[in-house]
């Protein structure tokens, strides 16, 4: 199968190669990801300015496009200039840290498996719980095992894998689990500076994630140490307010 490899966290980032590694013995697999960091650019793409493509030695020998846009722009320029046959499977990751819930809407590395379904290749969206993980390589062989899966049954039209993966050995990890999307809000708030100048300036802060008590939700999954698979859409329409408000349509 060919696969095309990306990320938010930049061509160099330990998560990316440890896929590489996993999967280049088993499919035919390129590598065109951010030249730097790029979390929590959402689905951002570059329009005022040129994007360039580079071929790079990446960190353990592995080599791949490094491009100055965002990881949207990547899966769109791999798939329109880059890659001389469409991939098959679009594998976003391993980004450090967990993509659950709200945060799904902010996540470059969501936003890249999001363009690739748009673009109609299926898609997997990989992150592991914690801003230091270490556990990559088992990480990995979990993500090679449900690649085989989704090749085999498909996945619906407009519909990508969120994998969210505690960072634990595999022998610690409870199990999988298929869970939705949780919506419990963060909290968030803005840490008020003032500069040399006297002028105001803001950091923005996130106290830790809270989630959801009910288990079928991907935040508490993670919590409870299992491997959260989220199906995620990419129609936003909410069908069920779309019925109700057709009778507006006289109205106004």
């Amino acid at each position: 199968m060919n696969i095309l490899l990306t990320n938010d966290d930049g061509i160099h980032f330990e998560g990316l190669w440890a896929l590489y590694r996993k999967l280049q013995n088993l499919h035919t697999v390129t590598v065109v990801a951010p030249d730097r960091e790029r979390s929590a650019i959402g689905h951002a793409i570059t329009l005022n300015e040129p994007i360039r493509a580079t071929w790079v030695v990446a960190n353990g020998g592995g080599s791949g496009y490094a491009v100055s846009g965002t990881p949207a722009d990547c899966v769109k320029l791999a798939l329109k200039e880059l890659l001389d046959t469409k991939p098959e499977m679009v594998i976003s990751g391993i980004n450090p840290g967990a993509n659950v819930g709200v945060n799904i809407n902010y996540s470059g590395t969501v936003a890249a498996a999001k363009e690739a379904t748009l673009c109609g290749v299926m898609a997997l969206a990989v992150s592991m719980d914690g801003g230091e993980a270490a556990h990559y390589d088992e990480a990995a062989r979990f993500i090679a095992r449900l690649t085989d899966k989704v090749r085999q049954t498909g996945l619906p039209s407009g519909t990508f894998l969120n994998v969210n993966i505690p960072d634990k050995a595999i022998e610690d990890i409870a199990g999988v689990r298929v869970s939705r999307q949780g919506l419990a809000d963060s909290m968030e708030s803005f840490d008020k500076r003032v500069d040399p100048r006297n002028r105001p300036y803001y950091w923005q802060s996130c106290d830790a994630q809270r989630f959801e008590k009910s288990p079928d939700s991907d935040g508490r999954a993670l919590e409870e140490k299992f491997i959260s698979i989220t199906p995620i859409k990419c129609d936003m329409t909410d069908y069920s307010a779309l019925s109700e408000m057709k009778g507006w349509e006289a109205d106004l």
